[in-house]
């Protein structure tokens, strides 16, 4: 269990607004949660710092400014809340994913791309996640 965090600090200009859109999009595709506004973090491990090291780059481009902190939990209560936070929102993706498997009319091949992006911001392998894969697996082959 991880008890680092990386948090990913920013300001950008408001106009043009894709910068600031681009930015929460990457954000969300990488799983990070928001503190506040533009306070963001992630567990530290070496993919998701280089990840941040890159939006940063990508925000100094955009004309904006940011600080990559890396922090330690005090308390384990605080660190296992935070925790919680980052499954309980791959879980409800993986909860859609299962949900979407039950329908007559459904796409595997767009459940299976939702499943990998999901994937990648399941950074505590929620349990979820095996079953949601194992039932995907499991209606590929009917």
């Amino acid at each position: 269990m991880s008890s680092n965090w990386l948090f990913l600090v920013y300001r950008i200009p408001r106009e043009p607004s894709a910068g600031r859109v681009f930015v929460w999009r990457k954000l969300q595709q990488l799983g990070a949660i928001s503190l506040q506004d533009a306070i963001w973090v992630l567990p530290k491990t070496q993919r998701t710092q280089e990840q941040f090291q890159w939006l940063a780059s990508e925000i100094k481009e955009l004309k904006g400014e940011s600080t990559l902190w890396e922090a330690q939990a005090l308390f384990t209560a605080d660190g296992s809340s935070l925790r919680q936070q980052f499954i309980d929102a791959v879980d409800r993706e993986y909860h859609e994913v299962i949900a979407a498997l039950k329908s007559k009319d459904r796409d595997l091949d767009i459940l299976s791309k939702r499943f990998q992006d999901i994937q990648i911001k399941d950074h505590f392998a929620s349990p979820l996640g095996k079953q949601a894969r194992e039932k995907l697996l499991a209606a590929g082959g009917e």
